[in-house]
């Protein structure tokens, strides 16, 4: 059984056999006319709202884009592919075209979700992800989560620079080979999800403020630009419709929203939120919605939102295996074990306590949402390739650290997420890397220098330039070439007993955690039908005195490491997995 899905847009060129509608705001002009390749301009009907339309006859694959007034041509902003980059012509794309083979897919449970985030450029685009995910499915992953593929200007970027966002970038594939990995992933079992950008355009190609320029607010600025004014119906309308095209027209099971603090109208994520629930096109399916919010604010998470990317796991992990207390690591150097019981027991460290290095209060209380109410993680793209060389986790601590840390994050309740390369303890750098050309080039190379000059640790050291081709093939994930195998093998033990005896239980909200020691943790979790999980976590490298504990053993490093403990007695760099059963 095959079928086609599209999602009818309100706005872009929605093909048809012997009439296709182009729809294109331009407030700013009074005339807009539509160009095809190889034929003559076409003036648009403009309404009193400044939306230009016009139907005709145009065969599918047909270039086109829109010339105003002054000259000046200009892709389709809802373009779903580009011919020649960002300045390029946009392709007037069949969504119907791709006959997928499991229509009938309808997602998993958000509690199985074990994603693992990559970099598409990394695998050679949606092709090589495609023949990637047979091993990660074997290892016990649930969840790709592809880095952002909004069309972004050249061949290689980290995806945040993108200013097309219905355009899969052509250095990927065509959007068929995209619809191809999605179906392979649910033909395998596995969800698809994607990182999109909402709170910013990238600094080349995006023309919108040359005929929509109420679309950018001039009273607020983000770190990347001015501000998106998410108080004007039509750019609600058009990054709402974002969400609904990936979801039904490339069946994406979900999407990770980047940097929402960013986005000054808080309500539009829970408006389109209620949208995706809502949609009768989507609603015999499990679709999941993460959001990166760095203010901590969980209100979102009581509504139709299913969870949120924990920084404060990262961070406090981190400062334990490493000692950094640089930057935002000052803020969990103090109490670090007692940080890290708060971050099981409740998800978020910070809940409305004044952090030091910004000097306001940050978060709320999140201690009565479910564990899987928060993404966590070791490493990602940002707390690597925001590092000036792009240092791993395992180039920073010792092996036997980390490993008791994965431990802890594969067996915890909370939603894991894993970083490409780590099953196979890659040294790689991930580095930030561009393609942009001119004085944007060596502004983006002159910020990167400027920004890690005041770090003692990078002084007088040359930080990679992101233009050069070399810095993006330095971030391509390799095997360590001694402990690869073993590390492997260590997610495949994790997940399977994650697999079978935590995500296929419901966990209650209700935890318990408490510091048992300067690097150590002991943490409890209720499942609906009476079992309880118990983590023992010591990040110290030496062996630990605590109160003998009880339950039969669900995962020891070694053996007879379970039983140490029971006796009072928890090793040095060691994560023990209790589980007690319902009687």
């Amino acid at each position: 059984m095959t079928a086609s899905f599209e999602r009818r847009l309100p706005l872009g060129a929605t093909y048809a056999e012997g009439g296709t509608t182009f729809r294109f705001w331009a407030p700013a002009h009074a005339e807009v006319r539509l160009e095809i390749r190889d034929r003559d301009p076409i003036r648009m009907e403009r309404d009193d709202e400044g939306w230009f339309s016009l139907t005709l006859d145009a065969p599918a694959e047909a270039r086109y884009r829109y010339h105003l007034p002054d000259g000046l041509t200009v892709p389709d902003p809802a373009s779903r592919f580009q011919d020649g980059d960002v300045h390029g012509w946009s392709v007037l794309v069949d969504p119907r075209a791709y006959r997928w083979r499991t229509p009938d897919w309808a997602g998993r449970p958000w509690r199985e979700a074990v994603i693992y985030e990559l970099h598409a450029g990394c695998f050679g685009g949606f092709a090589g992800v495609a023949e990637a995910l047979p091993l990660l499915k074997e290892l016990g992953i649930t969840a790709i989560q592809l880095m952002p593929i909004a069309d972004f200007p050249g061949s290689r970027n980290w995806g945040y620079d993108g200013v097309l966002p219905y355009a899969p970038d052509a250095a990927y594939g065509t959007p068929d080979e995209l619809k191809a990995l999605v179906d392979r992933a649910h033909g395998l079992g596995l969800m698809m999800l994607l990182d999109v950008v909402y709170n910013h355009f990238g600094p080349d190609g995006n023309y919108i403020g040359a005929y929509a320029p109420p679309v950018f607010r001039e009273d607020l600025e983000t770190p990347w630009g001015g501000a998106i004014d998410f108080r004007l119906p039509e750019v609600r309308s058009y990054f709402t419709e974002n969400v609904l095209y990936w979801l039904i027209e490339y069946r994406f099971d979900g999407l990770r929203f980047d940097a929402v603090h960013a986005i000054s109208e808080q309500d539009w994520i829970d408006e389109t939120a209620r949208a995706v629930r809502a949609s009768h096109e989507l609603r015999d399916r499990r679709v999941h919605l993460i959001l990166e919010n760095e203010r901590n604010e969980q209100s979102h998470l009581a509504a139709d939102v299913d969870a949120q990317w924990n920084d404060d796991f990262h961070h406090v992990f981190h400062v334990l295996l490493t000692g950094e207390h640089e930057g935002y690591y000052e803020d969990f150097s103090d109490d670090t074990a007692g940080k890290l019981a708060r971050c099981l027991k409740d998800g978020f460290v910070y809940q409305g306590e004044v952090m030091g290095h910004i000097g306001e209060p940050r978060g709320t209380p999140s201690g009565h949402l479910p564990a899987t109410a928060f993404v966590s993680f070791l490493q990602n793209h940002d707390q690597i390739g925001n590092r000036a060389f792009g240092d791993r986790l395992t180039t920073l601590a010792p092996p036997e650290g980390v490993e008791a840390a994965t431990a802890a994050m594969l067996l915890c309740p909370q939603v894991p997420m894993i970083f490409m390369g780590e099953e196979v303890a890659s040294e790689t750098p991930f580095l930030f890397f561009t393609d942009h050309e001119g004085k944007l080039a060596e502004a983006v190379r002159e910020g990167r220098r400027k920004e890690f000059a005041k770090f003692a640790a990078f002084a007088g050291a040359e930080v990679p330039d992101p233009n050069a081709e070399k810095t993006f093939e330095d971030s391509i994930p390799e095997p360590h070439p001694t402990r690869a195998e073993a590390r492997t093998a260590l997610f495949r033990t994790l997940l399977a007993i994650r697999a079978a005896e935590i995500s296929s239980r419901v966990v209650r909200p209700e935890a318990e955690a408490e510091a048992i020691g300067p690097k150590a943790v002991k943490a409890t979790w209720s499942f609906e039908g009476g079992a309880r999980l118990t983590l023992l976590i010591n990040l110290a490298d030496e062996a630990l005195d605590i109160a003998p504990v009880e339950g039969p053993p669900l995962y020891e490093p070694r053996p007879g490491a379970a039983d140490a403990a029971r006796a009072g007695r928890l090793d040095g760099f060691t994560t023990i997995a209790l589980m007690e059963q319902p009687a």
